[in-house]
């Protein structure tokens, strides 16, 4: 039997930490028509869980996230706080990474789903909205940290694999990110410059990129160089090194950014003529400066990356099954010690992937 109640964690508005509370008395969701209810077992930390918490999002913010990650920020807009643009609404428990088994489906769900093991898509299209409408789970709705969320059937996927659900659940956000920059960009068998590649993004983005047969230059800390190299990268470029001076002018064929920041000029740089670069994160800072002249006259392509084709997160869930690429879990915290994951989230002191593990709910 489904509680009536469960354990959860709301975040109750932009600001610091102490904006998550953790609470035992929260509605266990019920599924709508189209949607199944998911007994979460797993749920992973993202930098969008950081970023919406504190506001990173507003215009008004031109910070790096780890300067408001533990505290958020004075200067906030909440009118466009969230990734989307949109107001969130409060209370939001919330989670993309989910990992969980189905317990109940809606009226227009078929049964047989119940007990499957599954993963939810983390960024869903809207079906009836304009192009490249999308939102995130546990953003425009409730998501993962809690015993149980609900999601629409389509966008939650059966896996079967001898990964644990803590595995599991490092993939969702991160892997889909990382592979939808690849898929946006056309990544294949050439030099490919991944940044922040220890992060749970850019750990996926090394691995995916092997398995596309590229040749991977990773930029990392020196401490978690070996970890990055065990991975696949075939180099590894400390994160405070000239990349004109390690690599070359015109070098690279593809940059696969999470970072910006101060090195940002130098990713065109470091690109041949007719190179690609994309996008989906900026965790040293929003704001860069562009020479358009670097743009125009060495005709590079720029690709933001957020909205996901219909294939890609299909397609992470075969290369599981296939056992073409590993989990990059961390370490685990109990849901109630949120804080302290996150505090460790920030710290960055870790390789791949945080994850949360909610109380097991009596059979």
């Amino acid at each position: 039997m489904t509680p009536l109640e469960m354990h959860g964690v709301q975040l109750i508005g932009h600001g610091g930490i102490e904006k998550l509370e953790y609470r035992s008395d929260l509605p266990v969701p019920t599924p709508g028509p189209e949607e199944v209810q998911i007994r979460v077992t797993a749920a992973g930390i993202n930098n969008t869980d950081i970023n919406t918490r504190i506001g990173w999002y507003s215009k008004a913010v031109t910070a790096d996230t780890e300067t408001g990650g533990a505290e958020g920020f004075d200067n906030v807009d909440n009118d466009d706080a969230s990734w989307s643009g949109v107001p969130l609404k409060f209370p939001r428990i919330q989670g993309a990474d989910v990992c969980g088994y189905i317990t109940a489906v809606g009226a227009n769900v078929d049964p047989a789903r119940i007990g499957e093991r599954v993963l939810v898509q983390a960024l869903q299209p809207v079906r009836d909205g304009e192009p490249f409408t999308c939102i995130t789970f546990g953003s425009e709705c409730d998501g993962g940290f809690a015993q149980f969320t609900v999601a629409r059937s389509e966008f939650t996927h059966a896996i079967n694999c001898d990964w644990t659900d803590a595995e599991l659940a490092s993939v969702p956000c991160a892997y889909s990110t990382a592979e939808n920059m690849l898929h946006r960009a056309s990544v294949g068998a050439e030099r490919v410059l991944i940044s922040g590649a220890s992060g749970g993004v850019g750990s996926a983005a090394v691995q995916l990129c092997k398995r596309r047969g590229a040749h991977v230059i990773a930029i990392s800390s020196a401490a978690k160089a070996d970890n990055v190299r065990a991975l696949g990268a075939d180099q590894v470029i400390d994160r405070n090194a000239d990349l004109v001076s390690c690599l070359g002018a015109m070098s690279v064929d593809v940059v696969i950014d999470l970072v910006a920041g101060p090195q940002w000029p130098s990713f065109l740089e470091v690109l041949r003529r007719g190179g690609r670069y994309a996008t989906a994160g900026a965790i040293a800072g929003p704001i860069t400066e562009l020479d358009v002249r670097t743009l125009y006259l060495k005709d590079l392509s720029l690709f933001g990356s957020t909205y996901q084709a219909d294939e890609v997160f299909p397609d992470l869930v075969s290369y599981i099954e296939r056992g073409e690429i590993q989990p990059t879990l961390s370490a685990t915290y109990p849901l109630k010690d949120i804080a302290r994951a996150q505090e460790d989230f920030l710290a960055k002191k870790h390789t791949g992937k945080l994850v949360l593990l909610p109380p097991k709910v009596a059979q």
